[in-house]
């Protein structure tokens, strides 16, 4: 069987312990640092994509006043992916871009609040790159037809959190975006799943 290519396969070192899965399986696992590289572009493009997502979701949660545990952790969330992001660029010699970073995302969560419709329209935007990510994770299982070291667990404890998430939205602040956000994340969480475990099970037949 083909396996990923060294330039997509995910580190060991950088998926989350699964004993705090709780609080930030809600990530999509990183890609691994591509070879003879000067920025790893894989990670990067994946931390930018949806720290902004989160930011957002951290900042209509904030602004519609709900309460603080139907977001507690996001927080932790957006902090682990800003020191990782931090270290990229670090290690990358990058380091000048942390500034362009700051600026964007400091600019992007003032302006957020500027209007109602702002925040509402970037709340559904944020589901759509969510969703996005997901769906190239698949893309790219579907490609290698095999889950190479991606984590199952990960990917199921995240689909575990989005139903718990449906639950506590629907007895709390029974908020229309955010439930389709989590059902939406719910269904992409369990499709990746299943589809490693798919792969890891042909793998083993063979």
């Amino acid at each position: 069987m083909p396996s990923l290519p060294q330039e997509l396969a995910p580190q060991r070192s950088r998926q989350r312990d699964p004993k705090n899965a709780g609080a930030v399986a809600l990530q999509t696992p990183l890609w691994g640092r591509r070879p003879n590289s000067s920025l790893p572009a894989a990670p990067n493009r994946e931390l930018t994509d949806t720290t902004p997502s989160f930011l957002v979701f951290l900042r209509y949660q904030i602004y519609y006043g709900y309460p603080l545990q139907t977001y507690l952790e996001y927080p932790i969330i957006i902090t682990q992916d800003v020191i990782l992001l931090l270290f990229i660029l670090r290690f990358s010699g990058h380091m000048k871009r942390a500034l362009f970073y700051a600026v964007i995302l400091g600019g992007g969560w003032y302006m957020l609040t500027l209007r109602k419709w702002i925040i509402d329209l970037a709340m559904n935007l944020c589901t759509l790159i969510s969703a996005a990510s997901k769906l190239a994770q698949l893309r790219c299982l579907w490609q290698t037809k095999d889950s190479g070291q991606v984590s199952a667990l990960t990917w199921s404890m995240s689909a575990y959190t989005c139903a718990t998430r449906i639950v506590t939205t629907v007895m709390t602040t029974n908020d229309l975006a955010v439930l389709i956000r989590f059902i939406t994340m719910l269904i992409l969480n369990i499709w990746v799943t299943a589809t490693i475990l798919h792969y890891r099970k042909t793998k083993k037949t063979d």
